[in-house]
This record gives structure tokens, sequence and C-alpha cells, in this order.
């Protein structure tokens, strides 16, 4: 697969078979993202991966939590919630993504189901907790290069067949998370890649969200003048 390719079909993969991912192409895979640019080559992601029990652990402390009521415990800083075309988005792939389930508006049930399976990290056979060094949290050029790792691996992961969504929910209750895969205390957890081989018949992962034009987030400037004088 080139790279047009694995950036132009990539998706938020949603649903997956329970089939085990090697732990060898999971190396290759990370092995590729960790080619990230970084500032100063500074690299200041660590990644840690869970599958079975622990990960198992992970999912019954998140969902135990939240359906008790305790409220989200995240380790970067929080958002009061979007406005403008912002929220507008967001709207926007929740109602693709509902109808794509058939999850109709008044359907409490099904919608809190869907909710919980974020924080089940979408029952992924496997999933990666993205954290950077605590000494650099004031940094937000850290924030920024995790990113752009957290991207190469989701985009590693799609070029071998593996499917993944990056997932804050998966972190909500991030104590539950720290203590179960032992992060040491100098990283901060930052988010988390649900990953594993896509189930072709979970009509979600078939969802491709639209993206604004070129001619909409980008302003080119000189480039009139620049032709001109050739």
């Amino acid at each position: 697969m080139n790279l047009d390719q694995a950036m132009q079909e990539r998706r938020s993969i949603r649903g997956f078979k329970p089939d085990p991912v090697p732990r060898a192409l999971l190396e290759e895979v990370i092995a590729l993202a960790n080619r990230a640019p970084s500032s100063m080559n500074t690299q200041p992601w660590h990644l840690h991966v869970l599958t079975g029990e622990p990960l198992e652990q992970v999912r019954r402390g998140n969902t135990e939590r939240m359906l008790a009521g305790v409220p989200p415990s995240r380790e970067i800083e929080d958002y009061a919630g979007y406005d403008g075309p912002h929220r507008a988005r967001q709207i926007e792939i929740a109602v693709q993504l509902f109808e794509a389930m058939g999850i109709e508006r008044h359907d409490k049930e099904r919608r809190q189901d869907w909710v919980m399976r974020g924080f089940r990290q979408f029952d992924a056979p496997v999933s990666v907790v993205v954290c950077f060094d605590r000494e650099l949290a004031p940094n937000t050029i850290a924030h920024f290069d995790t990113g752009a790792m957290t991207f190469g691996l989701v985009l590693a992961a799609w070029s071998r067949g593996l499917g993944a969504v990056i997932n804050g929910q998966g972190i909500m209750q991030s104590p539950v998370v720290r203590e179960v895969a032992r992060i040491p205390e100098d990283q901060v957890i930052l988010t988390c890649v649900a990953l594993g081989w896509p189930d072709e018949g979970f009509v979600a992962n078939d969802v491709v969200s639209r993206r604004r034009p070129v001619g909409e987030i980008a302003r080119f400037l000189g480039f009139d003048e620049a032709q001109a004088a050739e």
C-alpha cells in the first residue's frame, strides 16, 4: 500500500474481530511510527501496549467507574466542549455513525451502549496507551510531537491491514489505566489507540468523515507573483 492510498483510505475503526494481533507486527508498526518528526529530535513519547487480561482490567475499571458516576479524570487539560463549526462537525460525524448503526435519536439504551463501547475501547484486542515525558508537560510542542507519532501509528497500522481509532474515552479514567499498565510517574497519559483487525460486518467501519476542501483550510500567498516572473 503506497502512502497516498493509506492516507486516502484510512478510516477510524470502531468494530474489531477478536483475533489477536501478533507482537512482531505491533513492533513493526511502532517502529514505523517512531520515525515521526519531533522538535529538536526530543522524541517525548512512550507507548504502553495492552492486550489480554491487563486490557480487560482497564475495560472493567473504566466502565464500572463511569456507570457509578465517577467524574472523568484525565491527566491533560480538559476542554469545556466545542462550539461553532467545531461543534457542527462533531455532530455531523455522530449523525453519520448513528445512521449507519440504525440508532434512533430517541433510543437512549443503544446510545448509552455506544458511549460505553468507547470506554471499553471498542472491544479491540489491543490498546496502545500514548504518554509523553512529564517534564515537558507545560510544553505544548511535546503534545504536538506526540500527536504526530500517533497519526504515524494509525497510518502504519492501516498499511498493514490493521484498523485503529484514537480514543480519548479509553483513558477518561486515567487512574485505572495508570495502575493496571504500571505507567511510571514521570510520564503523562495523553490518549490511547484501540487497534486490531477490522470487522468487515460492523457497518460503522464504513463511515468516512467528510473533510473541508483545500481552499477552505489553506491560503496561498505570493504564488501569482512567482508564477508571473517565470
